[in-house]
């Protein structure tokens, strides 16, 4: 293992083909800057490590485990997109190593991995993410009306495929890393429960057979005002959900209508009317 910011004796090729040095296509070596350290502390290390054409980032970072630095603690799962474990920022922007081309970089620049900021550091590039397990367990559950009398539910497709968007999502948690309302502010944690549980209560608040009335549990236990809809929840979103405009504006539309609108506060005062 390297110092910070000495060079590292590069690494053997790991039998894949197509190694820098080796003759085959495409291959390179690339300068990697990953952070090492646990919740006392840590430093970025410099690693030279060859990169074969076609690859992601984590099959850099694999290829790193697999010959320079045996302890590096990293999250991972499925490799292919779908389980959202393998979390970090690459420099500077929070994405899924899995998805990231090593093709998207200049092969002389430096890619700088780090673990994602919001959360605590527990080893390398492994956070405690417990936060958001924590949130979603306090979202009211999904509560269906009654079945109809032949003991089925029936929707219309138009009536789901707004909520059906956000059913793509795979925690992931970029979005909750790259949210600046706790990002920055760690204090907001426990009022604040992030964009990927203000879209839960979108796709559920938006159901057609649930019946439970979420908004101001919104409002009041999850945070929605804290939101400021700048959108870099979408930005990051490695399914391409439009978690601002079709999940929280719409939800927040829903909150404002439930306490300002003059009209549906007549119906509601209206409905509340005892018989004479």
């Amino acid at each position: 293992m390297t110092e910070p910011g000495e060079p590292s004796i590069g690494a053997t090729d790991d039998g894949r083909g197509g190694g820098a040095g080796d003759g085959g296509g495409g291959g390179y070596d690339a300068t990697f800057r990953v952070w090492r350290g646990d919740a006392s502390g840590g430093q970025l290390q410099t690693f030279t490590v060859p990169v074969n054409e076609g690859e992601v980032v984590l099959d850099v970072i694999h290829r790193l485990q697999a010959t320079q630095a045996g302890d590096l603690a990293v999250r991972w799962n499925c490799k292919a997109g779908k389980c959202g474990s393998c979390s970090a920022e690459v420099n500077g922007r929070p994405r899924l190593m899995c998805l990231t081309r090593m093709s998207t970089f200049a092969e002389d620049e430096t890619v700088t991995v780090t673990p994602l900021r919001t959360f605590p550091v527990i080893r390398d590039l492994v956070t405690d993410v417990s936060y958001n397990y924590e949130k979603a367990a306090r979202i009211p559950a999904f509560t269906p009306r009654p079945r109809d009398p032949d003991g089925n539910h029936r929707m219309q497709q138009v009536d789901v495929d707004r909520p059906q968007e956000f059913r793509k999502c795979i925690e992931c948690w970029l979005c909750q890393n790259t949210c600046h309302v706790i990002r920055d502010h760690e204090e907001n944690k426990r009022a604040f429960a992030g964009p990927r549980f203000l879209i839960r209560l979108a796709e559920l608040d938006m159901h057609p057979l649930d019946v439970v009335d979420r908004r101001d549990a919104a409002q009041e236990e999850f945070g929605l005002g804290y939101c400021n809809i700048t959108k870099c929840c979408s930005e990051v979103c490695p399914e391409g959900i439009h978690l601002t405009d079709n999940g929280i504006i719409p939800l927040k539309e829903r909150v404002v209508d439930r306490r300002y609108d003059p009209l549906t506060w007549l119906g509601s005062k209206i409905r509340r009317r005892r018989p004479d």
